[in-house]
């Protein structure tokens, strides 16, 4: 998944958790040849994809490897890696890293440029080369990727003869007829507990996510401009502002706005809302074999602000990343390229559904006839925006808690956005000492 939680706050010390952690993925010895740690999600599948392909380079290059799992929060994961790289350890060679911590990291990441031809960053989707790119450096290689996506029930806009919306306008027309229609005291078996939209709208990252979406979706930008400016404060992003706080109790319940991605999910798969954003990774749920709604649940990109416009998807997804301070640079980067290959991330898109960088898998015919979703998940992955953690380094966290908290506000009190933009405005420029990052 893309979403994250704030990443502010030290944890305590991780000495006993990363010492504990170790886990040494390959049987042979290889005296004569550097060893390699790398960072991997510890969750079971995760873990075990990584794994075998971590023991395939291994095998083919004498190289021998350990794999680190690392905490699951991606705050403490945060934290242990500001730990090792801030004491300049050269502990973890390789590490695994959230597509918004490259600004906060960039500092310790070794630069891959020169390690890393131009033929294989044209094989990535552009927003993520550009992600991993801090001031001409080439920080990380992406590895896998998620963005916001729309899923909707396609029996029911089969029902009551409605299409899938292309505005957000749209959207809240659509949800508007067909819970009039199901919730009408006429219609005996209709759902009265059926909402129209449901999204994440908690105040955490995945309320930045999709808040991003919502104001670039209408042209009012990403927060922070190119140079560093701050440019949130604008009647573009009052007006999708405005739209989106119309919402609640009307197509989407007051309770959304304690949703994060998994209660936004069970609303939608126990059959209780028309449409809902969400990342790639709930399509699965959606369809298993217990799921209300199996079969019954189409997939799109989200809304635009206007007929005519450019959706908007938030980039989300994972790197893998060299550590300044390895001791095997060339070693450590070839294994980043081995795992962020075609062949490899084929390989986890079949086994564990991890949606690839690389776009010409999503025009391969032989790949779609496996995972037809692809091809929808292309139209969100090219559209994707990213977040300002690059632009603004380590004090993304501080930008995007007072993001998230100015939008949650606007969403609980309904106010007219415009006064709290300009206070969002005004903080954001003092904590960037008026674009100073």
């Amino acid at each position: 998944m893309g979403q994250g939680g704030s990443f502010g706050g030290a944890v305590g010390s991780f000495r006993s958790v990363f010492f504990f952690a170790l886990f040494f993925a390959t049987a042979p010895a290889f005296a004569e040849s550097p060893k390699i740690t790398i960072s991997c999600g510890s969750n079971g599948l995760e873990f075990e994809i990584c794994k075998s392909s971590v023991n395939e380079w291994s095998q083919k290059t004498g190289n021998p490897v350990e794999i680190i799992t690392t905490p699951n929060d991606s705050n403490e994961r945060l934290s242990l890696y500001q730990q090792i790289l801030g004491a300049k350890s050269s502990d973890i060679d390789v590490l695994q890293i959230d597509v918004v911590w490259t600004g906060i990291l960039a500092d310790h990441l070794l630069d891959l440029s020169p390690l890393v031809s131009k033929e294989i960053l044209k094989e990535h989707f552009p927003a993520t080369i550009r992600n991993n790119t801090i001031k001409d450096h080439l920080v990380a290689m992406p590895w896998f990727i998620d963005a916001g996506v729309m899923y909707y029930r396609k029996d029911l806009l089969d029902k009551y003869k409605q299409t899938v919306p292309a505005t957000w306008a749209d959207l809240a027309t659509v949800s508007k007829k067909i819970q009039a229609a199901e919730h009408a005291t006429s219609n005996p078996v209709g759902n009265k507990d059926l909402w129209g939209y449901v999204f994440e709208g908690r105040a955490y990252e995945g309320l930045t996510c999709n808040a991003l979406e919502w104001i670039a979706s209408f042209d009012g930008g990403a927060v922070i401009d190119e140079k560093g400016h701050v440019s949130v404060n604008n009647p573009n992003s009052a007006k999708a502002l405005s739209l989106i706080s119309s919402f609640i109790g009307d197509i989407a319940p007051q309770g959304v706005l304690n949703y994060s991605e998994e209660e936004a999910r069970g609303v939608f798969q126990s059959g209780n809302a028309v449409f809902m954003r969400n990342w790639p990774y709930a399509w699965a749920l959606l369809n298993a074999p217990d799921s209300k709604v199996k079969d019954k649940v189409g997939i799109a990109v989200l809304p635009s602000g206007a007929p005519g416009e450019k959706s908007a998807a938030t980039l989300g997804g994972w790197s893998l990343a060299v550590s300044k301070y390895t001791k095997n640079q060339v070693a450590a980067a070839d294994l980043v390229k081995y795992l962020t290959s075609r062949p490899v991330q084929l390989q986890r898109l079949l086994k564990g559904s991890f949606n690839p960088t690389i776009a010409s898998l999503y025009e391969d015919k032989k790949v779609l006839a496996q995972v037809p979703q692809l091809k929808l998940f292309k139209k969100a992955f090219s559209s994707a925006v990213a977040r300002p953690s690059k632009l603004t380094g380590f004090k993304y966290n501080r930008v995007s808690s007072e993001f998230w908290n100015s939008v949650h506000g606007i969403l609980e009190t309904k106010e007219s956005p415009e006064r709290p933009l300009v206070q969002l405005e005004a903080t954001l420029n003092r904590i960037s000492d008026n674009g100073k990052w």
